[in-house]
């Protein structure tokens, strides 16, 4: 993450235009595309099923409800193991939420993530999301003209249907995952538009399947999900949601293409 911030340009923000439904693929695994590939680069890269699935009909989501996830974590940072905690924070009035993780594992600099949005039947519409080590770098979404644009003056990114943040994105998986009736099976992918403060790229989410997870707050059985990397510069990262009514976050895995890792396990939850 650059250590020197751009002066913000704030968007024009539209709360009013509802997120349209992520795309959603059954039983396809995600093949990893080349550095030089986008997910929406040509005309062909839109007949993949990607494109395909654009339109696959899902039912509205299930806001988790009001709540501070609390985790412990570990990492391995520089040949060094390291550990710390970290606090999920969502907040949500019907209309309007706000999210906020904050990861504090020392000596590394306390990390600060940061989404606001509003809600609709199809899930977490996002208005800003910022991202604070040292400095802060923040992402605005321009619903009115369609674009993503980003503080540290990179270029502007269109704005897809559906579109999340990096922090919102996993409420939005917790929020669909117990709203499909059939339930998911191992290979089901979600395709999310999932924007970072430099860029707004297409995720693609592959459900794993159950695992029984022992963590610090206690035995519990979750649903594992994974973004494989598609570029070569991208991390791993792997994602357990508790399985039930509120599949809540409680386990996320970051592994760099460096080897270095973090490890974020659920120790408690305050609701409300």
């Amino acid at each position: 993450m650059a250590e020197m911030q751009a002066p913000e340009e704030r968007a024009q923000e539209s709360p009013d235009a509802p997120p349209a439904k992520p795309r959603v693929e059954r039983g396809t695994r995600p093949r990893a595309l080349s550095p030089a590939a986008s997910p929406r680069s040509d005309t062909k890269a839109q007949a993949t099923p990607d494109a395909a699935a654009r339109n696959a009909p899902l039912p509205p989501v299930a806001i988790p409800g009001m709540a501070h996830w609390h985790y412990t974590v570990a990492a391995l940072h520089r040949g060094m193991l390291i550990t710390g905690r970290a606090e999920l924070a969502w907040w949500h009035d019907g209309a309007q939420y706000e999210a906020s993780l904050r990861v504090d594992a020392p000596p590394l600099p306390a990390r600060v993530q940061r989404s606001i949005g509003t809600l609709h039947p199809q899930g977490l519409a996002p208005l800003r999301f910022s991202d604070r080590l040292r400095s802060e770098e923040a992402a605005h979404f321009d619903r009115e003209r369609g674009r993503v644009v980003f503080s540290s003056q990179a270029a502007a990114s269109p704005l897809h249907p559906g579109a999340q943040d990096r922090l919102s994105v996993l409420l939005q998986l917790a929020a669909l995952l117990p709203a499909r009736p059939q339930g998911w099976s191992a290979g089901d992918t979600l395709v999310v538009q999932t924007a970072t403060t430099r860029e707004a790229q297409d995720w693609r989410f592959t459900v794993e399947g159950p695992e029984n997870l022992s963590l610090p707050g206690g035995v519990t059985a979750a649903l594992k999900v994974t973004r494989e990397p598609q570029r070569e510069w991208d991390p791993r990262l792997e994602l357990w949601f508790v399985r039930g009514a509120d599949y809540g976050l409680v386990r996320l895995r970051l592994t760099p293409p460096n080897g270095e890792w973090l490890d974020m396990q659920w120790s408690g939850t305050d609701k409300g």
